[in-house]
């Protein structure tokens, strides 16, 4: 209990320091509550989570709003994404929630609590969507209203290490490869390489929709507002996984669980004992920053109905319902999604932009890692032309199902649970999270 706390002290500390120290970018004191400042100035507080490098381009770009903008001033708050959604939640229950700020896939979340402001008046005017894609505008269109203004897309894609693939003397997979010859892959690259080298993380958990996608089926319904599963639609992806750990080719458990694949300071691709993961592609940069190995981003296996990986948003932004000051609101995420000084500045840290002008402005100053990344997600973005796949949404409650997935992976992979038990027990928690979550 008392390291709760602590923790919780130090969070809400980092928070006032980081406001504090350069997020107001006029340079005036004044309150940190939306209102209206001396002189006809509006306030406006955002509110992000992730990195310093991350807090850094993002008030650096708000900079460039407020010159911009002089009438509008903007008090920013960051924390680390653990704790972020636990204050944005305090936040909102007390009423004193952000007038912007930024959501995941748990934007689903939100839309049903009815915090978020209805975007569509202000569309035409203060807000316009002309540019940007038109995946990503549905994407933010929640219950019949448009709550969410998507920051930054990518897909999804097996990230490869070509060093151990040539230190294996395994060439590169063809781009139709199929979940067979991955695990073959896998298995093969753990026993040439050996020495606790693997072939691939286990990603039972993040690649559970593209698996879903690849056979009809999805996570979530979000049309017909249920789950897009029965339990022996997943039952074949956790036995995929339980087969080719026991084949050898799959990161350990204890290995997965001291490692986790989406740490950068301890992931195995940065230390080359992994090969291959399932990886964002916004995270290709910051993972090939890390090693000297050439890290490059492969086409996910394919199944019956095509990769099943889709152009999705990576995370956005939404304003508060009780702003108030919401066409300033929509005049911020206007300059967020089209002003090109803004793109440079921001880059491809929340994933490539979602306006085709932005996307080509940057793309031309590219970089060879960049490069990669804009090269793949334009490889997804045609090949969802002649295989579309719906937009990916999380369900109602993802983070206690995404908790009540990974507990049954490693249930499975420690041993403690059969398949068939395990999956039994994942499906019927999933449901009633889900209906506790409407």
């Amino acid at each position: 209990m008392l390291k709760k706390c602590f923790v919780g002290i130090l969070a809400s500390l980092l928070l006032f320091v980081t406001a504090c120290s350069g997020t107001d970018h006029t340079g005036e004191g004044g309150s940190t509550d939306a209102g209206t400042e001396p002189g006809g100035q509006v306030e406006l507080r955002m509110m992000w989570w992730g990195d310093q490098k991350r807090a850094d381009i993002t008030n650096e770009a708000l900079k460039v709003f407020q010159d911009k903008h002089p009438n509008i001033k903007i008090v920013g708050e960051f924390s680390p994404s653990s704790g972020y959604f636990d204050k944005l939640n305090t936040q909102l229950a007390s009423g004193t929630a952000p007038d912007i700020f930024f959501l995941g896939g748990n934007v689903v979340d939100y839309a049903k609590k009815d915090v978020l402001l209805n975007l569509d008046p202000y569309v035409g005017s203060e807000l316009n969507l002309d540019g940007m894609d038109a995946t990503m505008v549905e994407y933010g269109r929640l219950d019949g209203k448009l709550q969410h203004i998507s920051a930054g897309a990518n897909a999804r894609g097996i990230v490869i290490n070509k060093a151990l693939f040539e230190k294996a003397g395994i060439p590169l997979p063809d781009r139709d490869w199929d979940w067979e010859e991955f695990a073959a892959i896998s298995k093969e690259l753990s026993d040439k390489l050996g020495d606790g080298v693997y072939g691939t993380y286990n990603f039972t958990v993040d690649g559970m929709d593209i698996f879903l996608k690849q056979r009809g089926k999805q996570l979530y319904d979000m049309e017909n507002g249920k789950l897009g599963f029965a339990k022996e639609d997943i039952q074949e992806w956790f036995e995929y996984w339980e087969q080719a750990s026991k084949a050898g080719g799959i990161v350990t458990p204890e290995l997965q669980v001291s490692n986790p694949h989406d740490d950068t300071s301890k992931s195995l691709l940065i230390t080359g004992k992994a090969a291959m993961s399932l990886l964002p592609s916004n995270q290709l940069a910051a993972f090939q920053s890390l090693t000297e190995d050439p890290l490059i981003l492969h086409p996910v296996p394919r199944g019956p109905k095509g990769t099943g990986v889709v152009f999705e948003s990576s995370q956005g932004l939404s304003g508060y319902a009780n702003t108030k000051h919401p066409k300033e609101v929509a005049t911020l995420m206007d300059f967020w999604i089209n002003d090109p000084e803004a793109a440079k500045i921001l880059g491809n840290d929340r994933g490539v932009p979602v306006t085709e002008a932005n996307r080509n402005l940057l793309q031309e100053e590219a970089g060879p890692v960049e490069e990669i990344v804009y090269n793949y997600t334009s490889l997804v973005s045609e090949a969802t032309k002649t295989e579309p796949f719906d937009v990916s949404y999380n369900p109602p409650g993802f983070a206690e199902f995404s908790k009540l997935a990974q507990t049954t992976t490693q249930e499975i992979g420690f041993g403690r649970k059969n398949v068939e038990l395990a999956v039994t027990d994942f499906y019927n928690g999933t449901v009633r999270i889900f209906e506790s979550n409407q």
